[in-house]
């Protein structure tokens, strides 16, 4: 019999489970679906799409040089599903498990319905550190490293199976124009671990936190680890190797990659978060927030963020880095969606869907509760309100970077680029070439802590509180690791701390 192995954001051969059960139980039948619907969603992009597009024809390569190549079928899953089922009679389907949006979550139920009315067996495999069916925190780390420490698994050595034609994948969303956008496939995520272990990432944890050194010095694999060119593992391990090879230097690789393992391991935990609630996508993990922002944003603020003219100098060049890159390390992630959250007092799931758009790593498990967290509506976090003038001082001291994406600034001195209305000549430039500031930044940073901090009060909130850190919360030892909190480790001299927020500048 057939078994169907249906790639999702699992997108390789190497370390690929699923593949390599498949391939000891007969003839494989390799399937990936562009599904129209899916790319209807509000939360997807043509960036996206390209990234996609590119891996799906590297995957379907390194397939056929196995023996089988992917099969592309473009419509629902359960119909590709019915169709392949009267064409091959397959009775058994392996897939890896995935913490996407509603949308996959609502797909996968179906098709779960599909497959037990129709006689076929679908086995869903983990593929990552997020742990299906937790009741909480407790014990999660452990199961997670363990899994981390697992050796890879191998490639098959050849697949055996039904080469059926592949459908013609038609344009599926709107272009939209990201110029310096990363191109999709395996060997590029190779590449760029590559270069990162051994040269760029050396001083990765000195140089991530800003927007000038982090587009050199982060290792821009996020895309590649959302949609599955890389394993987390493959990451990890590697990362493990070089730690191992560095280890007694005093050249800065340690502590670098000890900052990218923690990156890592919290990317899994913001995983799990989605994973154990998914409908933290749509309402506030503290109920308490719901209706603390408009639903419906300022339309004029909200046009003014999305498009880079907010008249905060530092902002407007992130978010025109963002759209044309695709990319954005973490602080900047975080200080956007902070800067929309208080100072501008919109709703994070209207910006947050116009973020996910232009991310081209868009991972909705990191995504959504990273959302809530920067926007203060978890209960359990430190309300962070990112002084975007400050952010822009100290990340981009010479000016440089916001100098390149806000050219009409060229005439403001270098002492007031980042604040020009405070310079003697900013009737030259705001409202002509450049827009004022949409808002007072210290102002209105003071009206959104008074406003989060009065829905703090009260015992209701702190009981719900307790839920959420229940649920969510991390667990760690004195040296920053992930822990049982029921059974923490000790240690007899303090490590040295990374006192940066933590965050995914992959």
């Amino acid at each position: 019999m057939t078994t169907v192995v249906w790639f999702k954001r699992d997108l390789r051969v190497t370390d690929h489970p699923a593949l390599a059960h498949a391939a000891t139980r007969g003839d494989v039948l390799p399937l990936y679906v562009f599904e129209p619907e899916y790319w209807a969603q509000p939360d997807v992009s043509g960036r996206q799409f390209d990234f996609v597009l590119e891996t799906v024809v590297e995957l379907r390569a390194a397939l056929e040089a196995l023996g089988v190549p992917l099969m592309v079928r473009v419509g629902s899953v359960v119909d590709v599903l019915q169709d392949l089922q009267a064409r091959v009679g397959f009775d058994a389907m392996l897939s890896h498990e995935e913490t996407g949006n509603a949308w996959t979550y609502a797909r996968d139920v179906d098709v779960a319905a599909w497959s037990a009315a129709s006689g076929v067996i679908w086995s869903e495999l983990a593929q990552s550190g997020v742990v299906r069916r937790l009741n909480g925190r407790d014990g999660w780390a452990k199961q997670r490293n363990a899994f981390l420490r697992q050796p890879q698994v191998g490639v098959p050595a050849g697949l055996t199976g039904p080469a059926l034609p592949s459908d013609n994948v038609p344009l599926l969303v709107a272009k939209d124009h990201c110029p310096e956008r990363q191109r999709g496939g395996r060997q590029m995520a190779l590449s760029l671990l590559g270069s990162f272990l051994t040269e760029r990432g050396q001083s990765y944890r000195k140089d991530m936190s800003s927007p000038v050194t982090g587009e050199w010095s982060c290792s821009r694999l996020s895309p590649y680890l959302a949609f599955g060119c890389l394993s987390g593992r493959e990451a990890s391990q590697a990362a493990a190797v070089r730690q191992r090879e560095v280890k007694g230097t005093r050249e800065g690789w340690g502590g670098s990659l000890k900052s990218f393992q923690a990156r890592l391991a919290w990317r899994d935990h913001f995983m799990q978060k989605l994973e154990d609630e998914p409908a933290l996508e749509r309402r506030c993990l503290h109920s308490a927030y719901e209706d603390m922002r408009p639903k419906v944003p300022d339309a004029a603020r909200r046009a003014a963020w999305e498009k880079g003219e907010t008249g905060l100098p530092f902002v407007d060049a992130c978010m025109r880095y963002l759209a044309a890159t695709g990319w954005m390390n973490f602080r900047m992630r975080s200080m956007l969606m902070a800067v929309a959250s208080y100072h501008l007092w919109l709703d994070w799931r209207v910006t947050g869907l116009h973020l996910a758009r232009q991310f081209t790593d868009f991972e909705p498990g990191i995504h959504w509760p990273q959302s809530q967290m920067q926007s203060g509506t978890t209960g359990m976090n430190t309300v962070r309100i990112y002084n975007p003038v400050k952010q822009g001082k100290d990340q981009d001291p010479t000016g440089v970077f916001t100098r390149r994406w806000c050219p009409e600034l060229a005439a403001v001195p270098d002492a007031f680029l980042q604040e020009p209305w405070a310079w003697e000549g900013a009737d030259t430039v705001l409202g002509r070439t450049y827009p004022a500031p949409v808002v007072d930044v210290l102002q209105a940073a003071r009206d959104a802590r008074e406003k989060v901090w009065a829905v703090r009060r009260g015992g209701a909130f702190r009981e719900e509180a307790k839920r959420v850190v229940h649920k969510h919360a991390s667990r760690k030892d004195p040296q920053g690791h992930f822990v049982d909190d029921r059974n923490p480790r000790k240690s007899r001299v303090p490590a040295a701390k990374d006192t940066r927020q933590m965050g995914f500048e992959f």
